[in-house]
């Protein structure tokens, strides 16, 4: 069972919002056991609405459209999507009307005669009543094809998408099931992790593949199934999850639904009942970002302090002004006397200290573009690392945060 999702609107296609719809309804979708076929934006113009209708009413079985749905001229998705269905019947529904007066006295605020035009809709389409703001969706049935028009604001999506809309997809299709499990991996490459997996994956199932996903500093590695039987599926995953567990043990960390790197640092430092602290220069706290973002991380995380400039470095983690002379401030003993400075004054027994160029110029130190120094620092150990992890800017930030987690786990294992 395929899907086409089409996002409708100007905003989206020159760049000033981002379209979080598409990815969302995917998700969902899939977990139902529909697979999303293609993904199309296009303008808020009639004739590019129909004509992507038409194209994706020859490729799958379920359209979703987003956005249009307003009761301004410059929203015209209703409209259209009638002439499609060549339905110039726009029927008016009192239950609407009577959700959306009552929606504007909720909020107090005057009901004006523009909004009574929401209230209407194709005499073709199956209401999808919308709880949640004033424009109802639409599901309409034609040519073996569903066709399903939802609102663009996304609360309002979700809230209809869950609601109405899933349900109603699996009470008319037979769906398979759909299965996806991903295993995160840190430290190489993804050309390095495809030569020591090569036969594993040349004897996968036709109905499990594998996918490649690299991102800064790790690879994660998703393995999807398909077909009629869940169990006989799960049953297959668990059992190539740990085929790959024997082959590249040295750098999964877990899988990515319950066992993130920053997840399992935290494991580790509750199970050995130990505390963090970062100073962070290149990454501006996104180190203390990622750490922070596991629940119930004020067990184990004291705080960061984030020393952008050498004044801070100085007056805020006590490294010494001398060090930065000699050194400058992208070196390997200031990343040390920053870990020190960091776990000293926050008391904790281990730290992290980064610090770094991550471009477009070098700020006047004697590092080029890309170099990072990250410090570790536990009760009884130092140690310091020299990175360079190239250009651009966000790559080198972001590898650093990875880096960072990585050294951190394994020093505490």
């Amino acid at each position: 069972m395929n899907a086409e999702i089409i996002t409708i609107g100007d905003e989206i296609l020159i760049g000033q919002i981002v379209d979080t719809n598409s990815q969302w309804i995917g998700k969902q979708l899939n977990k139902i056991g529909v697979t999303v076929h293609q993904i199309t934006s296009i303008q808020d113009d009639k004739q590019h609405i129909l004509n992507a209708l038409k194209l994706a009413q020859e490729r799958v079985e379920i359209v979703i459209i987003t956005g249009g749905l307003g009761p301004t001229k410059d929203d015209i998705t209703k409209k259209t999507i009638a002439a499609f269905f060549n339905d110039d019947d726009l029927v008016e529904y009192p239950e609407v009307l009577t959700h959306i007066k009552a929606l504007f006295k909720k909020i107090n605020h005057p009901f004006k005669e523009v909004q009574i035009a929401q209230a209407s809709l194709p005499s073709k389409a199956t209401l999808l009543m919308n709880d949640f703001g004033t424009a109802p969706g639409m599901w309409f049935y034609e040519n073996n094809t569903v066709f399903i028009s939802l609102p663009g604001v996304p609360y309002e999506m979700k809230g209809l998408l869950t609601k109405e809309v899933l349900p109603r997809i699996q009470k008319q299709f037979k769906l398979p099931h759909i299965i996806h499990k991903t295993i995160m991996t840190y430290g190489q490459g993804e050309s390095r992790i495809a030569e020591k997996i090569e036969d594993f994956e040349n004897n996968l199932p036709s109905y499990i593949k594998l996918a490649y996903l690299p991102s800064f500093g790790r690879v994660r590695l998703r393995l999807s199934a398909k077909g009629t039987n869940k169990e006989i599926l799960e049953n297959e995953l668990d059992n190539k999850i740990n085929q790959l567990y024997q082959l590249i043990p040295e750098i999964i960390t877990g899988l990515e639904e319950v066992n993130s790197l920053e997840m399992r640092v935290g494991e580790l430092l509750k199970k050995a009942n130990k505390t963090i602290a970062t100073a962070e220069s290149v990454t501006g706290g996104k180190i203390a970002s990622a750490l922070v973002s596991v629940a119930g991380a004020s067990d184990y995380f004291k705080g960061s302090i984030v020393a952008y400039t050498a004044e801070t470095k100085i007056n805020l983690l006590g490294v010494s002004e001398e060090t930065i002379n000699k050194e400058s401030v992208v070196s390997k003993e200031v990343a040390i006397e920053m870990a020190r400075g960091v776990k000293e004054k926050l008391q904790t027994n281990y730290a992290i200290a980064v610090t770094g160029n991550a471009g477009p110029t070098s700020d006047h130190n004697n590092q080029g573009v890309g170099v990072v120094f990250i410090a570790f620092v536990s009760d009884d150990q130092e140690i310091v690392q020299k990175f360079n992890f190239g250009q651009p800017r966000e790559k080198v930030i972001n590898k650093t945060v990875s880096k960072s987690l990585e050294i951190l786990r394994k020093e505490i294992l």
